[in-house]
């Protein structure tokens, strides 16, 4: 019998949600000194709601160390992976004595002992569970995280976990004058997701992945440490890098298994802010109702960084009627320039 590697359960947890105008009333207006240009930049985000384990409302950490944000990721992460975890499993029907591997994506936080061991001890897996941590890629990472753990499990029958938790919420920058700081306090929340894997469950197959970065264009999105925390560096001209690629990108991938746009059933693109879904929902020829899934995770979650195309994809699962064979194309960007895709098959 021919292994292959699907989706059996999908989970996430989230801190306290906050209001997106309240946030700016409350906090940002004054952080940036009633900015007219940092006030566009929030009321052009796309965001409704977020959620964060710093609420700038009660608590500002602008002026924190990074050990002090690294000692906080620590506490605030492990019980939102553990609800993350918990709920994936018991959406899978698998228990934690079963996986056989547990990998963690996070770029906002970092310990050793890590929450892939931590996690592992709290949970209940066994001490031969074999683990993996994926550090520092940024907003793309779910997506080669999610082919390394489907991989295991085609190769070596491995039930598998990937978890990805960020929380960017630590991470709030001393107040300047630049537009891309602007932006990246306007979108960026906090979130947990995981996903199981097993080699014959319902759920959707990881068939194939893709990635193309666009190394002459690395310095229009970083991620750099600092004394300060960790500093987003996000150039206005990320869509145009995009639009070069995005719909090559995706026909590359499609073109392997003889399958063309027109024979993609969903789409999960991760929501970077509106700009980037109008640009996926344009050069792939797509309808404002095949970004809509993505859309609405923006609305209701910010850019969470890694979780969030597995939270768009999770909403796709749950409002699009699936039929064996049906396909769907998850896709997200960050540094590099980066664009992965991975295309899934409805068992």
């Amino acid at each position: 019998m021919v292994r292959t590697a699907r989706i059996a359960g999908v989970a996430t947890a989230v801190p306290a949600p906050m209001d997106q105008q309240a946030l700016w009333d409350g906090f940002f207006s004054k952080h940036y000194d009633g900015s007219r240009l940092a006030e566009r930049v929030w009321a052009s985000s796309g965001v409704v709601t977020r959620h964060g384990v710093a609420d700038p409302l009660t608590e500002d950490v602008s002026q924190w160390g990074t050990g002090a944000r690294m000692r906080r990721y620590v506490t605030e992460a492990l019980p939102l992976g553990k609800d993350a975890v918990a709920g994936a499993l018991a959406k899978a029907g698998v228990s934690a004595e079963e996986v056989g591997l547990f990998a963690v994506v996070s770029c906002t936080g970092y310990a050793t002992p890590g929450l892939d061991i931590l996690l592992a001890r709290d949970l209940g897996m066994p001490a031969d569970v074999q683990r993996l941590f994926v550090g520092h890629m940024g907003c793309y990472a779910a997506i080669p995280g999610l082919s390394t753990v489907a991989d295991a499990v085609v190769a070596r029958g491995l039930t598998a976990v990937l978890l990805c938790v960020e929380l960017t919420s630590l991470h709030v920058q001393p107040a300047t004058d630049e537009a891309q700081q602007m932006v990246a306090h306007a979108l960026f929340s906090d979130a947990a997701t995981a996903v199981v894997l097993t080699p014959h469950s319902n759920g959707l197959e990881v068939v194939d992945t893709i990635a193309r970065t666009d190394v002459a264009h690395q310095s229009y999105m970083t991620w750099d440490v600092t004394d300060l925390g960790f500093r987003m560096g996000l150039s206005p001209q990320v869509p145009d890098i995009l639009q070069r690629h995005v719909r090559s990108v995706t026909e590359d991938l499609l073109a392997k298994h003889d399958l063309t746009l027109a024979d993609v059933k969903a789409w999960a693109i991760h929501p970077g802010g509106p700009r980037i879904l109008d640009v996926c929902r344009d050069e792939l020829g797509l309808a404002e109702s095949d970004v809509a899934a993505s859309r609405d995770t923006l609305r209701d979650y910010g850019n969470c960084s890694s979780p969030t195309v597995l939270i768009a994809l999770d909403e796709v699962r749950r409002r699009t009627p699936l039929a064996s064979g049906d396909h769907v194309v998850a896709l997200a960007f960050g540094p590099g320039l980066t664009l992965y895709g991975t295309l899934l098959r409805q068992a």
